[in-house]
């Protein structure tokens, strides 16, 4: 009887462990973000963009305008030049060949610094939106949240209810 207890017994064992998995299985919760939208349409993320926008927008008026400066007086140097002493023209060009290099080194450094802020504000904006998911997934009791795959099923997509609740923030703090 023993013998015959034993395979039963590890039978409806069987059968129990792998009912509980479908069970499990079930109420595994997966949730989904898409980033991409999140800094698209995010209250914050509007903002920020219109920060920069109105800090670089002046820097490259800026920009332009001096290069139109330049070029003024570089054409004012070439109809005054032939009645310049030497020393003059000398140093006349130096001082634009000078206007010239200070302009090239802001015209490279504008990228730069345009990239190094948008990167501020966009890490500032997924740390916060990170947060939010956390949070959605802790109060929603979701088991794992994905961002930036290449497919996903959209009944798993949370990206709405991540973006609800940073806007939501951002008018509450107003």
């Amino acid at each position: 009887m023993n013998k015959t207890f034993h395979p039963l017994c590890s039978g409806i064992l069987f059968v129990s462990l792998f009912i509980g998995a479908q069970v499990q299985a079930q109420a595994f919760q997966i949730g989904f973000v898409r980033t991409d939208r999140i800094l698209k349409e995010a209250t914050s993320a509007k903002e920020a963009q219109a920060r920069i926008e109105k800090d670089f927008t002046a820097r490259d008026r800026e920009l332009t305008s001096q290069a139109l400066d330049l070029k003024t007086s570089i054409e004012k140097f070439q109809v005054e030049a032939p009645t310049l002493s030497q020393t003059q023209q000398v140093s006349r060009q130096k001082s634009l060949a000078e206007q010239d290099r200070e302009l090239q080194r802001k015209r490279r450094a504008f990228p730069e610094d345009l990239n190094a802020r948008k990167n501020e504000e966009w890490q500032q904006l997924l740390a916060n939106a990170n947060r939010v998911v956390k949070q959605v997934a802790e109060t929603e009791k979701y088991d794992v949240v994905v961002q930036d795959a290449v497919y996903i099923n959209p009944k798993y997509d949370i990206t709405d209810k991540v973006l609800a609740v940073l806007n939501a923030q951002k008018t509450s703090a107003q």
